[in-house]
């Protein structure tokens, strides 16, 4: 059989963290006298730390010392953290285990590519650490999504070449990194947001066996 590598991103895709981003970028806003909406937390979606402040403070017409706005940046990730360290295998999204179970008994090359930068902290969490042969996170990038570095980072370590590699993404920035690298992108969201990936699911419950056998031999 073929391997291919399948590089999957973590918030939205395995774990639903976007709801404790949300908590805690909800929380900074409010200390800074504005509110945010989950309408505008999914414009957050794949983007780093940084610029998601930047984004935050330009809703509130907001602006920062750079020891204030390391502060607030600190003072968010606590707040994650907390949120994060209560995290558990009931966590992880529904069906997700059975892809991931497919793969590693069909020997493909399995890879997380994400923005995060707690992302092995989550994936020991919810006992997943050990299902990913490389992890690219925010600490090992220089470039955020839509660029494909992490993409392009994650083949390299699986030592596949970009061309048989399979993503899967639930946001509009890592669609687009995904097809820059050349890769076969799969949103999991709706086809309305993602309607630029390959192929679109609502969630792994609607991926089956045989259409990972085909992605498998092409």
């Amino acid at each position: 059989m073929n391997k291919k590598g399948f590089i999957f991103d973590l918030d939205g895709v395995i774990v639903d963290t976007a709801k404790y981003h949300y908590l805690a970028w909800k929380s900074l806003a409010n200390e800074l006298g504005f509110d945010i909406t989950l309408e505008q937390n999914e414009q957050l979606k794949g983007v780093s730390r940084v610029r998601s402040l930047e984004i935050i403070l330009g809703w509130g017409n907001k602006t920062l010392s750079d020891e204030q706005f390391s502060k607030y940046m600190a003072e968010k990730n606590d707040n994650y953290l907390s949120h994060i360290a209560q995290m558990d295998a009931g966590e992880i999204l529904p069906d997700v285990p059975k892809t991931l179970n497919y793969l590693q008994e069909t020997q493909q090359g399995i890879a997380l590519g994400s923005a995060s930068k707690n992302a092995r902290k989550i994936l020991q969490k919810v006992g997943l650490f050990e299902v990913f042969q490389a992890i690219v996170d925010g600490n090992n990038v220089s470039k955020a999504k839509p660029d494909p570095e992490v993409f392009l980072i994650a083949a390299k370590k699986l030592n596949i070449t970009p061309k048989n590699c399979i993503v899967f993404e639930d946001s509009v920035a890592g669609v687009t990194a995904a097809n820059s690298a050349e890769m076969i992108s799969i949103g999991i969201g709706s086809q309305e947001t993602l309607g630029h990936a390959d192929y679109v699911f609502k969630d792994f419950t609607e991926i089956q066996t045989s259409f990972i056998n085909e992605l498998i031999k092409r």
